[in-house]
């Protein structure tokens, strides 16, 4: 059995639950400890004020001094957008961990939505609700999420900068009644909304909604489901409670529903989110299932030491979504699938030379399906649009570290590498090293597809001493193919010390 303990710096609650994890009981918790700090003031500063960070520090030592009474066997402390936004952030985590000691991870968006999913995946019942189409509304503090499943795969995902503490603050700024807001609010949220409709929502049925939040879930769990603690809630049961919160005071409310009086005005932001997306999608049914960002951080930890079975692939919602990005810009699907495979084959022939994994490997697939997206916008500058589109395009589940990786391997599949990339900003070395070996593999599956007309999907690569054997099985003319293979050939030989070498076998 491991003691596991998570930590979520939230925007306007920070939370440390403990968990108990073991191959046969699964994932059990045990505690969960909540404080209401507001940090929602970076939306509109940028930084946390000297008060909010002492106090931020006061309540992460005694998380710290709860961890130790359990006396965890690991733990991990993720922050999300209020974190995320301010202008001096690694100020600030070098402040914390020199007065707390907790090492705080800064999740990107993509990352935070992930754990969320997997934490959805932890209840249960997920499978079976996105077998028809599904909508999960992720709401935080600075934005909300929304990804569109169908037949059990991520189709497509979108963030808006709609979270109810930034809603909030720009309700503030307009300086009008009580009375006036609510209508306000929905008449900004139909019209971003709006946009999210004609992009994604055309000829497609929805049929659910799962919500994720920390206020509207809690009342269907509590008070609204049809069966207590079950989340589920009809389209008509839920229009109803969301007329009740947008007509009555906040005393009524407070009554009504015994929530916290702090509570009602981000209850009444997150309730009109979710009305909007309702009417927006014409769902039957919404599902609150009551998870939080811990419960995605010890799924994925329970899953990394194979202490629970996996109940969801989400490394394909990963390919699922590139694949989304490449048909939006136009990319060829029959060429990307050819990539796909000859750049996997030959990953999988060199594992003790590179020395990469399989992340590294799910970033090369991902590469391979976007190699082409820049040509929506220029044939000529195919490299640097490439990047830019990628680097400009959230893909759920990598980290924005990921994202430039992938850019990167993209940009010099078409150009010729930039070495000085090692000495810039924002790249170590690792990371370094991972672009220059994953881009040599993909330049050599893009030599064997030069003239774009799949002659050599069926592959074999074998190393044999200082030697790359490509074994090409086809009938077809590989003259091209041939003839433009050797620059392409210098630069992996340069990277691995190995030489590639195209052999032919005909069909007899």
């Amino acid at each position: 059995m491991k003691t596991f303990a998570a930590i979520n710096v939230g925007s306007y609650e920070q939370s440390l639950k403990i968990y108990t994890i073991t191959k046969n009981s699964g994932i059990r918790e045990v505690d969960w400890i909540r404080n209401r700090l507001d940090l929602g003031g970076t939306f509109a500063t940028g930084k946390l004020s000297h008060e909010v960070m002492d106090e931020l520090c006061a309540v992460l030592r005694n998380f710290v001094s709860i961890m130790e009474g359990y006396r965890v066997d690991d733990y991990r402390a993720c922050a999300t957008s209020a974190i995320r936004e301010t202008k001096n952030t690694a100020i600030v985590l070098d402040q914390i961990m020199q007065r707390t000691g907790v090492k705080l991870d800064v999740l990107s968006n993509s990352e935070q939505r992930f754990l969320d999913y997997k934490s959805i995946a932890s209840r249960g019942g997920f499978e079976k609700i996105i077998e028809k189409g599904t909508l999960v509304l992720d709401i935080g503090g600075g934005s909300i999420q929304m990804s569109l499943f169908d037949k059990d795969k991520l189709s497509a995902t979108q963030n808006m900068r709609l979270g109810v503490l930034r809603l909030q603050e720009k309700m503030s700024r307009l300086n009008v009644r009580p009375s006036e807001n609510g209508p306000l609010l929905e008449e900004l949220l139909e019209a971003q909304l709006s946009v999210f409709r004609k992009m994604y929502l055309k000829d497609r049925v929805i049929e659910n909604i799962i919500v994720v939040d920390d206020y509207i879930s809690a009342l269907i769990l509590g008070k609204l489901g049809k069966v207590a603690g079950s989340g589920y809630l009809d389209r008509d049961s839920m229009a109803s409670y969301m007329n009740y919160l947008q007509d009555h005071t906040d005393m009524e409310i407070v009554r009504y529903f015994d929530t916290p009086e702090e509570n009602v005005p981000l209850l009444r932001i997150s309730s009109a989110i979710v009305r909007q997306v309702a009417l927006m999608t014409d769902a039957k049914m919404i599902w609150a299932p009551g998870v939080s960002l811990c419960d995605g951080m010890v799924y994925e930890y329970a899953e990394e030491y194979k202490l629970l079975a996996q109940v969801h692939d989400f490394e394909q919602d990963i390919v699922t979504c590139a694949r989304g990005i490449s048909k939006r810009y136009m990319g060829s699907k029959r060429r990307a699938e050819t990539l796909e495979q000859i750049a996997l084959t030959i990953f999988d022939s060199m594992k003790r030379v590179h020395g990469m994994g399989r992340r590294e490997r799910l970033l090369l697939r991902i590469a391979t399906l976007l190699h082409d997206c820049g040509k929506y916008i220029s044939m000529v500058n195919l490299g640097e649009c490439s990047y830019a589109i990628i680097m400009a395009t959230e893909i759920i589940g990598l980290s924005h570290r990921e994202r430039e990786i992938v850019a990167n391997i993209v940009r010099y599949n078409h150009l010729e590498f930039d070495y000085s990339m090692e000495n810039s900003e924002g790249i170590d070395r690792e990371e370094y090293l991972t672009i220059v070996k994953l881009t040599a593999i993909l330049q050599i599956a893009n030599a064997l597809d030069r003239s774009h007309k799949q002659k050599c999907r069926d592959i074999k690569a074998v190393r044999k001493d200082d030697k790359l054997i490509l074994t090409i099985t086809t009938n077809e003319d590989i003259t091209l193919e041939r003839g433009l293979f050797g620059s392409r050939a210098e630069f992996f030989r340069e990277v691995y010390s190995i030489e590639p070498v195209i052999r032919q076998k005909r069909i007899l």
